[in-house]
């Protein structure tokens, strides 16, 4: 992924914090953590928002190519040779895809041979789905199939790819609803027995006991007893790595992919972190 300059003003944003953070809360750990998670949030957030965009880009292009492709067969249809009607098509309004639309015109119109400047095509755009159908494409013609039949075919396909894509995302809808659910519930499970059980402990004698030879165990220069504290940190790391798969499980059920399930990961990491960090703070 090239840096462009919302990624460096996200890092720059994000040291800024951290800077700060280490100046004039070095000693409050815990308002030092809180900070620590927004300056992370805030250097990440570029990265996340890219990819977002480039999926968004990705569907973009593959609605687009569609259309290119319903185009073309209409064209080679009528009687004009795919490089003219490719040609021809150059300047029709194709969204994201336009860009690359006119540049495999450029390389027809140089003398590319078809099939290279659509290989090259299939490359630039990156597109998993675009990337098969010109393969269909370039094998079909090989064959000495009929291309305009094959265009259309080709067209039929990836509509009905896109149907059931756009089926799925609205059946697993409801799932992904209840997926963030049951995350914020474990969020609440997990404080409570942070601030309401745990400190319960500390007035056991017997669970001191175990705590001091616990850490006695551990560290067995220093002694002395475990606090609620370094009990409760686990915690957060349990929080952190729920959130971490419960996200990339959600972009995969949705969308198929796991780079899909970053921004839910995000959501659901930084969301958990500044909860907990947060009711350390404010409320333990």
């Amino acid at each position: 992924m090239k840096l462009k300059k919302m990624h460096w003003f996200g890092i720059a944003a994000g040291v800024l914090i951290i800077a700060l953070d280490l100046i004039f809360f070095m000693n409050n750990e815990k308002m030092m953590l809180f900070l620590m998670g927004i300056a992370l949030g805030v250097g990440a957030l570029p990265f996340v928002v890219a990819v977002m965009i480039e999926n968004k880009k990705e569907e973009n292009m593959n609605e687009m190519f569609l259309e290119f492709t319903r185009n073309l067969a209409e064209a080679v249809s009528a009687g004009t040779p795919v490089s003219r009607s490719i040609v021809n098509m150059r300047h029709k309004g194709y969204g994201s895809l336009g860009p690359y639309v006119k540049k495999l015109a450029n390389q027809i119109d140089l003398g590319v041979p078809v099939d290279k400047a659509f290989a090259t095509f299939a490359n630039d755009t990156g597109s998993s789905m675009i990337k098969r159908a010109v393969e269909l494409i370039k094998e079909a013609e090989k064959a000495g199939g009929e291309i305009d039949y094959i265009l259309d075919s080709t067209a039929k396909a990836i509509s009905e790819i896109e149907k059931l894509k756009k089926e799925r995302r609205a059946a697993i809808y409801s799932l992904v609803v209840q997926g963030y659910i049951i995350f914020f519930i474990f969020i609440g499970i997990i404080l409570v027995v942070q601030f309401k059980i745990l400190p319960l402990t500390e007035g056991i004698s017997g669970f001191n006991e175990f705590s001091a030879d616990l850490d006695a165990l551990e560290n067995p220069v220093e002694g002395g007893s475990l606090n609620t504290e370094e009990l409760t940190r686990p915690f957060l790391y349990l929080l952190l790595t729920q959130g971490l798969f419960v996200g990339l499980v959600i972009g995969k059920l949705t969308e198929g992919k796991l780079k899909s399930g970053i921004k839910h990961s995000f959501v659901l990491m930084i969301t958990a972190f500044l909860i907990s960090t947060g009711a350390s703070l404010f409320g333990g």
